[in-house]
């Protein structure tokens, strides 16, 4: 249920009511590791949520583990709801571009392998302002990227392990001991070099890695 309801969300956004004045929309990204789009955007104001999963394939009701070791055809991903009168569509893809090698075809810093491509997937509606974000990204650089816009198909929610790992306190079992979560998500992070090669590609306009980001 929950996996149709994100589809449904994201692709015709959630029934209109009364008391709102307008209702939420989504964006659906894909960046390499899901829990790193998910962490940099839940700190984005206007953002009401983010839930990583997988879309982009064929398989249906795809699994972790399938994916991961590259056996469907779908990439890593994430659903960010926002809030449009805080903000907008055009700003959410500005920092998404900005937070990823958007030069890489082959995943995303340590991660290798189609499922870690990145892409966005947009609806018909959104599709002019998604190719207009790679555009503003292309100009910026003074280079092509290979960040593709795709069109948005379903997106399947991946099981609640994965759902916020990065601040998640519960202890689990890695390749750094048994530690809390959040501690094993910060050590992968560094140590896959995400924020220093983004801060590579976009130097002072990279969205979320920190100067001097190692």
């Amino acid at each position: 249920m929950l996996r149709r309801l994100a589809l449904v969300f994201a692709l015709l956004g959630p029934p209109a009511s009364p008391a709102v004045a307008a209702p939420l929309e989504a964006a659906i990204v894909a960046g390499g590791c899901f829990w790193c789009v998910e962490s940099d955007f839940r700190r984005v104001e206007g953002v009401a949520d983010v839930r990583v999963g997988f879309t982009g394939g064929s398989t249906p009701d795809p699994v972790y583990a399938d994916v991961a070791r590259g056996r469907t055809d779908h990439l890593e991903a994430a659903l960010i709801t926002f809030d449009p009168a805080v903000i907008s569509y055009a700003r959410i893809l500005h920092l998404f571009l900005r937070s990823i090698d958007v030069f890489d075809d082959g995943g995303q810093f340590c991660d290798r392998g189609a499922h870690y491509a990145t892409a966005i997937f947009a609806t018909v509606d959104q599709r002019a302002q998604a190719e207009a974000a790679v555009a503003e990204a292309e100009a910026d650089l003074g280079a092509a990227i290979v960040t593709p816009v795709r069109d948005a198909t379903a997106f399947y929610e991946a099981d609640d392990f994965h759902q916020n790992y990065a601040n998640s306190t519960e202890r689990t079992m890695t390749r750094f001991g048994w530690v809390e979560r959040r501690a094993a998500y910060k050590r992968y992070r560094e140590a896959c070099g995400r924020d220093r090669r983004v801060r590579e590609v976009w130097g002072d306009a990279a969205a979320f890695a920190p100067e001097g980001a190692s």
